[in-house]
């Protein structure tokens, strides 16, 4: 039984990053060296960002239950590391703009996933009692890997020399809610006392909301020019 709880706990944390792989037409382009590079620059990226925090960011020591509003706030804006991290990955690969995109997104993604949900899945989901929260890591894993795609769209569309002035602004707005999109989290949950499950939804409608106006936003910048 924990090893049925285990499988389908990676099945449904890893296949949406296969199929996702298959059907973006990644694979015909033999961009899996890539996607690889893209994750090893995550994890570059991640470790400056760690370095960076432990420096300069000391452990809260406030009382219990109080919730340090400016550090959290500071502590993400270190996120911004990684919009420079994608359009690293973006600028040094040729070719179309989804190309760049899904290539940077999939290696971030992949690379998130494996350093931040493969060891809890290998060690937690196959232990004797069944838990929901395993199922709830891998139901996020995904809308992380929608967030990412999101994400790298909206880095290429602020970086093109060409975008045009009406977009500036609402690229702009998207850009901050992808960066602060776990401190705004984080933030509701500590507001309005949510659940794990309640949590989960509001976060897959957050990220849903910004990819939809990321496509929108995309759509309209490709057929313009």
């Amino acid at each position: 039984m924990t090893l049925f709880h285990f499988g389908n706990c990676l099945a449904l944390a890893y296949f949406p990053y296969f199929i996702t792989y298959k059907c973006s037409g990644l694979s015909e382009y033999n961009a899996f060296w890539r996607c690889v590079q893209a994750g090893a620059t995550y994890l570059f990226v991640q470790l400056c960002k760690m370095l960076f925090l432990a420096t300069f960011f000391p452990t809260w020591e406030g009382g219990a239950g109080v919730y340090d509003f400016v550090g959290e706030f500071m502590k993400a804006t270190v996120d911004l590391a990684d919009l420079l991290g994608l359009h690293l990955v973006m600028s040094r690969n040729a070719g179309k703009g989804e190309y760049k995109i899904m290539v940077a997104a999939m290696g971030w993604a992949t690379a998130e996933l494996i350093m931040s949900r493969c060891i809890p899945l290998w060690v937690g989901a196959r232990g004797i009692e069944f838990d929901w929260k395993y199922i709830q890591m891998s139901f996020d894993s995904n809308i992380s890997l929608v967030h990412y795609i999101a994400m790298a769209a909206v880095v290429w569309m602020f970086t093109r020399y060409d975008l045009p002035k009406s977009f500036r602004l609402p690229v702009t707005v998207l850009l901050g809610l992808c960066v602060y999109k776990a401190f705004i989290m984080e933030l509701f949950v500590h507001v309005f006392v949510l659940g794990s499950w309640t949590a989960l939804l509001v976060k897959a409608v957050l990220t849903g909301s910004i990819s939809l106006c990321s496509l929108f936003l995309y759509i309209m910048l490709v057929h313009s020019n």
